[in-house]
């Protein structure tokens, strides 16, 4: 690895050398035509973040919405906002430049996503008169398709992947393919972009069912279904560069981006610079990413994604996003520079605000920056979807180096019918390991609770020795997965902080006259002011803890944890609310104070303390199941969020192994297998394909006489 001085002396002298495509200062008086309004055609964060600027800049913003979307910040965010109705009017392009028309907007800005990268609807704005803040949308259509962009590489001279790019689609021709380049291969589909439509043929014998499951989600989230075949190199990282150009032939690269921290092909964690990476191959990649901007005539932010080879250090073009991307916020922090407030100035004609060598410059500068996707999803169960509402939202404190972009506050509900983002968390600082030592410290500040989070997943990278180190690449999450998914140790205080706020919680509803529930009541003859609490881990094999709180005085108590592998009294324990908030108590062990924030959704407790976060369930007594006459459910498989069936795996009486893939469901765009908890007799498939569930909806029924069996 370079040392730092030397590599960002090196950069300056290199930035020099490769000079020739530096913006122009040229007057732009004859050609600029200041926008004065903008359409935002997007949701969430996004649109959030593009009307912040917007608004600065003195324009006037409209928003869009749909019926889901009706009560979310963007849709509150300006006096101005248009519902569109039906779930998927996002990609609703001729609804969409009606509306721009009739609210009287000079512009149209896409956001990231839906109608970003759609050719036909870029033009479709300017054949109406509408600014398209983006490229032009003949620089779309050739970036959009990947054969075709990867030809266009080709002859500007950018490396690209081996692989086939051709418009024979019968799978046997593909399966030959593959072959001929040599598995492993990776199938995607040649309109698909996110991490959609993409999968990995480690062999041959794989292939084809690879193959149908990436045209199967092609079809579902892009309406194609084409594919190319390349070759899968076996450990890369995903560097990308962000480029600007304006309309007098100015191109500039405003840095690189590592964006190798993935699951499921998609990025969750970008950082700016790219961590160890010798400068001459930096340099090389900005130069390659500019040649490929100029190579379609483009104008406005775009970034050229590379494939770089960890083995042999060499670095492939992958594809154009033809837009502004998620991770654009690090570059900002590298460079100090509002990106959409670039994008406005060059949409109405203005040249680039900087040229390469100020740039250049400026990162040199500037230190390190890394963002982390919050996500509602669930990384224990193979970073499963997630939605809900967010009944407790607490988020770190903004400061010069801690930004957050998000698209919701607290109780906001995260819709199942769009992706599963939260919000952004970006950080900066001098050094890389500063910079990774904020966010960790940030991420043991956020507080969610209503869904499942990555949050805690994220602390645990943030702690990986070799990602600390920059070794990273797109597999590294299934290449450190023991460490990354080691069962987290609950410590008794955690179990004591939770019975505390569960009985201090009654203790409140005795004196406002409600009834106190099933939960807490007194045990055999103790004393009235003895209470035993029982709760269930959050493992998927839960286990169980006892505690008992004895009050021997106000705020004074007892305490004894019962468990696997615990066995503690503490006595003379002072507990007392705590003054940061209504949900948080304060108490005094024998050798520390432990300030714990205990969120309570039904049974099911989060327990937020020391910036860590634990997950138990309230047991329900058994005599209290019975009365109620509450089912054994163990004999079903239940949809874990509201989806969409999109096949069955196996037929009414088949006989199943525990992990088999039953059910094939859509939800946020992706789809996710569910898989058999245990092994047994399929009595009943539920649902058929294509139908609409709710959460919790039963989708496989097992004979009733079949034991799990772990």
């Amino acid at each position: 690895m370079i040392p730092a001085s030397r590599s960002r002396a090196l950069a300056r002298a290199i930035c020099v050398a490769h000079s020739r495509h530096l913006s122009t200062t040229p007057n732009p008086s004859s050609i600029a035509t200041p926008i004065a309004s903008v359409l935002i055609a997007n949701r969430g964060e996004i649109a959030l973040r593009v009307g912040r600027t917007a608004s600065d800049l003195g324009v006037r913003c409209t928003t869009i919405y749909t019926d889901p979307d009706a009560t979310s910040q963007h849709a509150l965010s300006s006096p101005f906002s248009v519902n569109l109705g039906a779930t998927n009017a996002y990609l609703d392009g001729e609804r969409i430049i009606r509306v721009a028309k009739e609210q009287g907007c000079d512009a149209l800005h896409p956001g990231y996503g839906f109608l970003s990268e759609n050719s036909a609807f870029a033009r479709r704005c300017v054949e109406e008169g509408l600014v398209f803040i983006g490229p032009p949308w003949k620089a779309i259509e050739s970036m959009g398709n990947k054969s075709r962009s990867k030809e266009i590489m080709i002859q500007a001279g950018v490396p690209c992947i081996p692989g086939y790019h051709g418009g024979n689609q019968d799978p046997e021709y593909l399966l030959g393919e593959a072959r001929k380049i040599g598995f492993p291969v990776m199938v995607k589909a040649v309109k698909g972009g996110g991490g959609k439509g993409m999968r990995i043929a480690m062999t041959e014998g794989e292939f084809l069912d690879k193959l149908e499951s990436a045209k199967s989600e092609g079809r579902n989230s892009f309406g194609d279904d084409e594919m190319l075949v390349e070759k899968y190199i076996a450990t890369p990282r995903h560097i990308e560069v962000q480029v600007f150009a304006d309309k007098f032939g100015g191109v500039v690269a405003l840095g690189e981006r590592d964006c190798s921290l993935q699951r499921r092909h998609q990025k969750i964690l970008e950082e700016a610079p790219a961590p160890n990476l010798a400068e001459d191959i930096r340099q090389d990649l900005w130069e390659k990413a500019r040649a490929a901007a100029l190579a379609v005539g483009y104008e406005g932010a775009g970034t050229v994604e590379f494939i770089f080879d960890n083995d042999t250090n060499e670095f492939f073009f992958m594809e154009m996003n033809t837009r502004l991307q998620v991770e654009h916020p690090v570059t900002e922090a590298i460079t100090g520079e509002d990106l959409v407030s670039w994008q406005f100035k060059v949409a109405s004609g203005e040249p680039l605000p900087l040229d390469q060598a100020a740039i250049t410059k400026r990162i040199a500068e500037r230190g390190w920056a890394i963002e982390a996707r919050i996500y509602a999803e669930n990384p224990n169960q193979n970073f499963m979807p997630d939605s809900g509402k967010l009944i407790h939202l607490r988020t770190p404190k903004i400061s010069d180096s801690v930004r957050i972009d998000a698209g919701f506050i607290q109780g906001d509900t995260v819709s199942s019918n769009y992706d599963g983002m939260i919000a952004k968390l970006i950080v900066s600082g001098p050094t890389r390991e500063v910079a990774i030592r904020k966010l960790y410290a940030a991420l043991q500040e956020y507080e969610v609770v209503g869904l499942s989070t990555n949050i805690e997943f994220l602390k645990r990278i943030c702690k990986s020795e070799d990602f600390i180190k920059g070794d990273v690449e797109t597999g590294y999450i299934q290449k450190h997965n023991d460490e990354l998914f080691i069962p987290e140790t609950i410590e008794p205080e955690t179990f004591a902080q939770a019975a505390l706020s569960v009985l201090a919680k009654e203790q409140a509803s005795k004196r406002a006259n409600f009834p106190t529930g099933p939960h807490g009541q007194s045990t055999g003859f103790a004393a009235s002011n003895e209470r035993q609490f029982t709760f269930l881990t959050s493992a998927s094999e839960p286990e169980k803890f006892h505690v008992t709180l004895n009050q021997t005085s106000p705020n004074m108590y007892s305490i004894s944890v019962e468990g696997p592998s615990i066995s503690e009294t503490y006595n003379n324990i002072l507990c007392q609310p705590s003054s940061s908030s209504p949900n948080s108590i304060s108490t005094f062990f024998p050798s520390t104070r432990i300030e714990s924030t205990v969120i309570a959704n039904e049974d099911k407790l989060t327990i937020f303390q020391r910036g860590k976060k634990t997950e138990l369930t309230l047991a329900t007594p058994s005599w209290y199941e019975k009365a109620l006459g509450l089912k054994d459910v163990t004999n079903s498989v239940l949809a874990p969020m509201p989806c969409k069936v999109l096949r069955n795996e196996v037929k009414e009486g088949d006989e199943v192994e525990k992990d088999q893939a039953l059910v094939v469901i859509e939800s946020m765009k992706m789809e996710t297998v569910i898989r058999s908890p245990h092994k047994g007799v399929v009595a009943k498939l539920v649902h058929k394909e294509g139908d609409i569930c709710k959460a919790g909806t039963v989708l496989v029924l097992f004979e009733e006489n079949d034991a799990p069996d772990a």
